[in-house]
């Protein structure tokens, strides 16, 4: 919890491999039992084909497959490059968007560059979006910003909020003053949309509201039940260390998925509303979608699967997708306009 200090390449680096083996760890998440709560009400007599049952859509003018995303997991290190070519192959065939990790790199290391130059030159098609962590946005002119963007040819920039994580790193920057002009200022000024999301502890519906006249195209919570990055920064610590210890202390910090879509849900916050953080099949992607969410998107397994390869990836993607579709099919709805923030679909168990 000291003052943050400018990164090395290496140090950055390691702290970013570091973040994906410890994120692989069960220890590193938070299971919260959400989604037993939502019940979907089984429609008997769907009066559709299953042949029928389509779940494309639109993000900000761009034509979607798949409400279904591919989270900001990894940039900047050994690795990420070929774990980022299987998921955007992927990705790009299905027709899903995709988000790489944070490009902070490239504020300081302007070699860092060519890795998101390369990846849209090798996928032209796919929906990529950029990835800035909110204290650097605070400390970052617009229009260094809007290179980042440009250099991936990203159709939108997602910035991550994360106090909790910033302040139990050790190389944390827990500089969050002046966080809403900062994302107020961006949404007016960059070329193209800006859209707010946590890294697993949710949004509140007071946030919710102070967001509302900011200018974001959306909000995705990513709320607590997957990766918790205050658990993954005390692992990365000694057990006798005061880190470690405050990190065991905030490990179940956080506000679920499922409350953090219903909170803006109620809020008066005008943009979309994403949904992930805790998603592990495509039932669970369905819920989401009836309580408000218009995109779901995944990391923990979607990484586990690029891990072992190509096709290991292609099966999960695929079976998502198919999950998702029987659940719109047994509620009787074919597209996903049909579902989406429908009270009537869904019950408190």
């Amino acid at each position: 919890m000291k003052p943050a200090t400018r990164p090395s390449s290496l140090d950055f680096e390691k702290r970013k491999k570091d973040h994906i083996d410890i994120s692989l760890r069960e220890e590193s998440q938070a299971f919260v039992d959400q989604f037993s709560r939502v019940e979907l009400q089984h429609c008997a007599l769907p009066e559709i084909d299953y042949t029928d049952v389509t779940i494309g859509c639109e993000v900000f003018s761009s034509r979607l497959k798949s409400p279904l995303f591919v989270s900001s997991m990894t940039l900047g290190h050994d690795g990420a490059k070929d774990i980022n070519h299987i998921m955007a192959k992927l990705c790009e065939e299905r027709g899903w968007m995709m988000g790489v990790g944070s490009q902070r790199r490239q504020l300081f290391d302007s070699h860092a560059y060519s890795e998101c130059e390369a990846l849209r030159e090798q996928f032209p098609h796919l929906v990529l979006f950029g990835n800035l962590g909110l204290s650097q946005v605070i400390q970052t002119p617009v229009e260094k910003v809007q290179s980042l963007v440009d250099s991936l040819g990203a159709q939108f920039l997602v910035v991550h909020t994360n106090p909790l994580q910033e302040v139990l790193q050790d190389e944390g920057t827990p500089q969050f003053a002046g966080g809403v002009e900062a994302l107020a200022q961006l949404c007016a000024k960059l070329g193209k949309p800006v859209v707010l999301k946590e890294t697993g502890c949710g949004f509140s519906l007071k946030t919710f509201e102070l967001l509302s006249d900011v200018g974001l195209a959306a909000i995705d919570v990513s709320g607590m039940g997957g990766t918790h990055w205050g658990r993954v920064e005390g692992l990365r610590l000694p057990e006798d260390s005061l880190g470690y210890q405050v990190a065991e202390t905030f490990k179940d910090w956080g506000l679920s998925t499922v409350d953090s879509v219903l909170h803006g849900n109620h809020s008066s916050f005008s943009g979309e509303i994403w949904a992930s953080g805790g998603v592990r099949n495509g039932l669970e992607a369905g819920k989401l979608l009836v309580l408000g969410a218009s995109k779901v998107g995944l990391a923990r397994p979607i990484l586990q699967a690029a891990l072992q390869g190509e096709l290991e990836l292609a099966k999960l993607m695929e079976r998502l997708e198919t999950e998702l579709k029987i659940a719109m099919f047994c509620l009787g709805c074919a597209k996903l306009p049909e579902i989406i923030g429908k009270r009537d679909l869904w019950v408190w168990k």
